[in-house]
């Protein structure tokens, strides 16, 4: 009786684990999230300006030129948002100009080529990128300090907008602002923006910063916020990818 209770043990382990190993092999891998302006919309197809994602996105854009398309399948869901109810829909409800978050999934360290080709999961189009946190930007400008590293941005300030230069009344030129995995670094040359990793920038290069943070707060409060927006030569008329 005992042989046989423990016979079924076994048997329901091996099954149980033959069912962790299907769920593992079938499983959705890492998340990469695209987010920025729907630029074109089609049953094979959807492209955007992309303006940020998470880090494993950001990583797999290193190099790479803003406008990019990936792929949609029959197994795509497309959500179109709506005061802030989403329903499913069709890639014919996606609107050109759209702020739109792209997510699919797939093993870490994949290509962008792969990632194009993989098939979106969920297209998420919001109408418009908003700000949920209705948090005001800070725009700083000046030149790289020295070498980028450990999340830290050195840098002269030498302009920025008005509540940006409002911050630095009395403060030394020389600050050092924040980055995280959500900071997108974009160097531009000429009009062409292409995606670059924090320790690309060089000393003396022409930097813009752009922050998020709550209205009246101090320089150091802003620099302990990590930047939405790196822009390397960004040039003067560039829009605002914040």
């Amino acid at each position: 009786m005992k042989h046989r209770a423990f016979s079924i043990l076994v048997v329901a382990a091996l099954a149980c684990a033959a069912l962790a190993a299907t769920a593992s092999a079938a499983g959705k891998g890492r998340a990469f999230q695209f987010r920025g302006e729907l630029t074109a919309a089609s049953s094979s197809s959807v492209s955007l300006q992309v303006e940020g994602g998470n880090h494993a996105a950001l990583r797999a854009m290193l190099g790479q030129s803003q406008d990019q398309s990936f792929a949609v399948t029959g197994s795509t869901e497309v959500l179109i948002w709506s005061h802030g109810i989403p329903k499913v829909g069709t890639v014919a409800d996606l609107k050109l100009g759209d702020w739109v978050q792209l997510t699919l999934h797939d093993k870490g360290g994949s290509s962008l080529s792969d990632l194009e080709t993989k098939g979106a999961g969920v297209v998420a189009d919001r109408a418009t990128k908003g700000n949920p946190s209705t948090l005001p930007l800070y725009l700083y400008v000046g030149q790289v300090a020295g070498p980028q590293a450990n999340g830290q941005i050195a840098m002269n300030v030498s302009g920025g907008d008005a509540r940006a230069l409002r911050t630095m009344i009395g403060q030394p030129s020389a600050q050092t602002f924040t980055y995280g995995d959500s900071t997108i670094f974009l160097l531009w040359q000429g009009k062409v923006p292409t995606v670059i990793d924090a320790s690309q920038l060089k000393a003396g290069d022409r930097i813009t910063v752009r922050v998020r943070a709550p209205r009246a707060s101090t320089l150091a409060q802003v620099e302990a916020t990590a930047a939405v927006h790196v822009g390397d030569h960004e040039p003067a008329n560039a829009s605002d990818n914040s």
